[in-house]
Formats: C-alpha cells, sequence, structure tokens
C-alpha cells in the first residue's frame, strides 16, 4: 500500500532526547545519538552515531539500548569506539525495514571543531514517503545544495554549527516543509528559548518550525 502516512503523524513519531539525540518511532525504530538516556521501552532497530565527540558518541547509551538485532551505524572514528558498527561514508546508504538511511557529509569550517577530514555524518532518513534530514553537527556547506528534505533537523548553538542566522538562511535555501531545531536548551552551549524564538521568527513563513518537548 503505497500510501503517503499524514504529515503530523511523521512529528508525532519524532522525538527530542535532548542536545543532538532524536528518536524516528517508525517502525523501523532509529535512535540518532543517544546520549544520557534514563529509560527504553523497546530495543532500537537502528542506532545512528554521527561523530565521535562524547555528547554525540556515548558507548555506555548505545550498550544501554542495544538488542542482539540492533544495528549501529557512525563512521570510521564511531567504530574505533563501539563494537559492531557498521561504517557508512558520505553518500553511502542503507535500508533497514521499511527506511532507506543515507549518510551526508557534516563538518565545520574551523578544523578546531568538525574539521572535514575527520568525516562526521549527518543522516537522510527516508520513511513513510518522508524524507527527514538530520544535519548533525555542522555549519552551511556546498552539500546542502543537493538536500531537500521535508523535515529538517538542524543544530542552532553556533559551537562549530550553524547560529541562529546561518540555519535560518539554510531554511529558506532547503525550504523544508518542517524545521526542528536542535542543539539548544543545554547549559553546556547557552542556546536558551529567547535564541530559538529568534530563529521562528527569522524563519518566518518559509518553514513551520516545532519545538519538540525533550522528553529524555
Amino acid at each position: 500500500n503505497c500510501k503517503r502516512k499524514p504529515a503530523n503523524f511523521m512529528i508525532d513519531n519524532i522525538q527530542w532526547l535532548g542536545h543532538g539525540s532524536f528518536v524516528v518511532n517508525g517502525p523501523p525504530i532509529i535512535y540518532i545519538n543517544p546520549w544520557r538516556v534514563t529509560q527504553k521501552a523497546f530495543h532500537p532497530d537502528v542506532i545512528l552515531v554521527g561523530h565521535d565527540h562524547y555528547a554525540h558518541c556515548s558507548p555506555a547509551d548505545i550498550d544501554k539500548l542495544r538488542g542482539p538485532d540492533t544495528i549501529v551505524v557512525g563512521n570510521e572514528a564511531v567504530a574505533q569506539n563501539v563494537e559492531n558498527c557498521a561504517v557508512l561514508r558520505p553518500w553511502q546508504s542503507i535500508t533497514v525495514g521499511k527506511a532507506s538511511i543515507k549518510a551526508v557529509p557534516a563538518y565545520s569550517h574551523d578544523d578546531n571543531h568538525h574539521p572535514k577530514q575527520a568525516g562526521g555524518l549527518g543522516f537522510i532518513i527516508s520513511l513513510n514517503f518522508y524524507d527527514i534530514y538530520y544535519a548533525g553537527d555542522t555549519q552551511e556547506i556546498p552539500e546542502m545544495e543537493l538536500i531537500r528534505p521535508d523535515i529538517a533537523v538542524l543544530p542552532i548553538d553556533g559551537n562549530g554549527t550553524m547560529t541562529v542566522t546561518e540555519a535560518a538562511e539554510v531554511v529558506k535555501k532547503m525550504n523544508p516543509r518542517w524545521v526542528l531545531p536542535s542543539n539548544w536548551d543545554n547549559s553546556s552551549d547557552g542556546t536558551t528559548q529567547l535564541d530559538v524564538q529568534t530563529f521562528k521568527n527569522m524563519v518566518g513563513n518559509h518553514s513551520e518550525v516545532i519545538l519538540l518537548p525533550q522528553t529524555n
């Protein structure tokens, strides 16, 4: 049955666990960069890890979540820290159940944060005829010109990632239907609800900015 799920179905099935950590409740169940996980109901089908910084790559949280059939996906640096991790390089894809997952580049122009040569990843998750772009820790990069998602998850903390202003400009170019800001409301980055409201005002009518409640 090739029927597209209602829009609110996709949004309602995305959870924000704080900072850059999310869950997409498909099926399949997909965790992205699990960190400080306090609860779990089911073993996820897939765990995606974009790079090896501690707030994104937490072997303890991965071990807490993973079951015998859970697929863990990351880059080469992640695979050095996490056992039985499948390595994806930018633009490579895997299919898990009804989801197609493509790795995409994520990097900053400041080599002190997320240099391109480190091979950091974002992900495009295609599920129920919607494309979810999880940008990861990245600044605006030329590769974004190739991405036209329905839902964009974008960092706005400016800590080697996009600032509020830069993220708003990316939204206007990318033109997703919905935007979920990430990397905010955390004492380590200092991005606040006021910054998110500024982001929402800057995006204006280009896309609908949705502020998910933190569920972790």
